[in-house]
C-alpha cells in the first residue's frame, strides 16, 4: 500500500474533521455538534468554513436531530450554504429537551470532479470517480407514496435506491452500506426486514455483497414511512477489494432475519475504509444482552465494534465518523463518561436520541474507519 496517502484530524469545539489526503485528492469527514441552544445553523455555517477552506464539494449531509424543515429552515440554510444540491438528509427525531443532542455529519471531496444525480427533478445522490473506483452516494431517499401501508413503503425506497443506481450505470449489488431510518420503528421492524430480505432475494444479494447497514428509529422531513441513504462502489482498479466483515463477538444478524453484514471493508490501493453497522448489546446467540442495564448494554456494544475494528488492525483511533443512538437523553452523560474513561472523548462523534430496533435495546453506535 502506498504511503503517499496521510490523515490529519482536526478539532475545535462543536466540530470534528478527519481529512484523508492523497495525492491531489482530499476526502473530509465532518462532524458538527450543538454547544448552545438555537446552534444549527451554527454549525451549518461552520461546515461550509471547513468546505470552502479546503476547495472542497459537499457530497452529502445528515441532519440528526433539527427543528423541522419548514420554509423558514429552507431560507436560512440557503443564506448558509446558497442553494442546496446534494443530497441533505433530514431527521426531525434525536434531539432532547434536556440535553444538547443531535448534529450534522458531512462528506466533502476536493480535487474530484462531482456530479449530482437526480430522480423526479430532485438531488438524491452525488457520483465521482477516484481512478481507482466510481463512488456514488445516496440521500434523502424516500418512497413514491406516502400513504402506503410501511411495507409498501419500505419496498418503493428500495426500488428508488435501485432507481438512483441505475441513473449513473450502477447495480444494487454495488452497495456497500445503507441507513435506514425508520418512523415508529417498533411497530413495524419486522415487516420491513421481510421486505428488505426479499428484494435481496430477487437480486441475488446473498450470493454477492450483503451491505452493511444502520436501521432506526426517526421521523424525518417528508413525513413518510421511511428515509434511506446508501454508498456504493464500483471498481476501476484490480487491487480494489470490497469485502463483509464478520464480528468476532456476534452472530451474523442473518441469523435472527435481519440482512446485513456486521461491516463492510472498502481496500483501495493507498488506504482503507471500515464501515461497521450500527451495532448494538447483542450476545453472540442473537439475544439482547444486558437488558435494562445502560452501562451494560455500552460496554457491550463497544466492546463488539473494537473487536470488529481491531479484527482489521484497526482501533478507535481510526474512527472518521461516529454516530451513538440513546434510546432516551438521561443515558448520554452515562456515554460520555464511559468514552472519557476509556480515553475516546476526542472521538469524531455526535449523539442522538432514537428509538432503537428492539424495545430492550437502549444504546447503539455506528462508526467509520479509515486508515492508511
Amino acid at each position: 500500500m502506498s504511503s503517499a496517502a496521510t490523515i490529519r484530524h482536526y478539532a475545535e469545539t462543536g466540530l470534528r474533521v478527519v481529512t484523508l489526503t492523497r495525492g491531489p485528492i482530499q476526502e473530509l469527514f465532518i462532524t458538527a455538534t450543538p454547544h448552545q441552544e438555537g446552534s444549527f445553523l451554527r454549525m451549518f455555517a461552520d461546515i461550509q468554513r471547513i468546505v470552502a477552506a479546503a476547495d472542497a464539494t459537499i457530497v452529502r449531509a445528515d441532519v440528526f436531530g433539527a427543528p423541522r424543515l419548514d420554509d423558514t429552515g429552507k431560507r436560512a440554510l440557503r443564506d448558509v450554504w446558497g442553494e442546496v444540491d446534494w443530497p441533505l438528509t433530514w431527521l426531525v427525531e434525536g434531539s432532547s429537551e434536556r440535553v444538547l443532542l443531535g448534529g450534522v455529519t458531512a462528506y466533502a471531496v476536493g480535487g474530484m470532479n462531482v456530479q449530482r444525480i437526480r430522480l423526479a427533478g430532485r438531488v438524491v445522490g452525488s457520483i465521482f470517480d477516484d481512478g481507482y473506483a466510481r463512488h456514488c452516494f445516496l440521500g434523502d431517499l424516500w418512497p413514491s407514496d406516502q400513504k402506503a401501508p410501511p411495507a409498501v413503503q419500505a419496498r418503493q425506497t428500495y426500488e428508488m435506491i435501485e432507481a438512483a443506481l441505475c441513473e449513473v450505470g450502477m447495480r444494487f449489488d454495488h452497495v456497500a452500506r445503507t441507513w435506514l431510518y425508520l418512523d415508529q420503528i417498533l411497530d413495524w421492524y419486522g415487516e420491513f426486514n421481510q421486505v428488505r430480505t426479499q428484494f435481496y432475494r430477487e437480486r441475488n444479494i446473498f450470493d454477492k455483497l450483503v451491505p452493511a447497514s444502520t436501521g432506526i428509529g426517526s421521523g424525518n422531513a417528508a413525513g413518510a414511512a421511511l428515509v434511506a441513504d446508501a454508498c456504493a462502489l464500483e471498481s476501476r482498479h484490480p487491487d480494489v477489494k470490497i469485502f463483509a466483515v464478520p464480528s468476532p463477538l456476534q452472530c451474523p444478524a442473518l441469523q435472527y432475519g435481519s440482512s446485513f453484514s456486521r461491516a463492510v471493508e472498502v481496500d483501495m490501493p493507498d488506504h482503507r475504509v471500515l464501515l461497521v453497522s450500527g451495532t448494538a448489546s447483542i450476545e453472540a446467540d442473537g439475544r439482547t444482552a444486558h437488558i435494562g442495564d445502560i452501562q451494560g448494554q455500552i460496554q457491550r456494544t463497544m466492546e463488539v465494534v473494537q473487536a470488529i475494528l481491531q479484527s482489521r488492525g484497526m482501533d478507535w483511533r481510526d474512527v472518521c465518523r461516529a454516530v451513538a443512538y440513546v434510546k432516551e437523553a438521561v443515558y448520554e452523560p452515562v456515554f460520555r463518561e464511559m468514552c472519557i474513561a476509556n480515553g475516546l472523548q476526542d472521538l469524531p462523534l455526535l449523539v442522538t436520541e432514537n428509538d432503537i430496533c428492539r424495545d430492550d435495546l437502549l444504546f447503539e453506535i455506528e462508526v467509520d474507519a479509515v486508515t492508511v
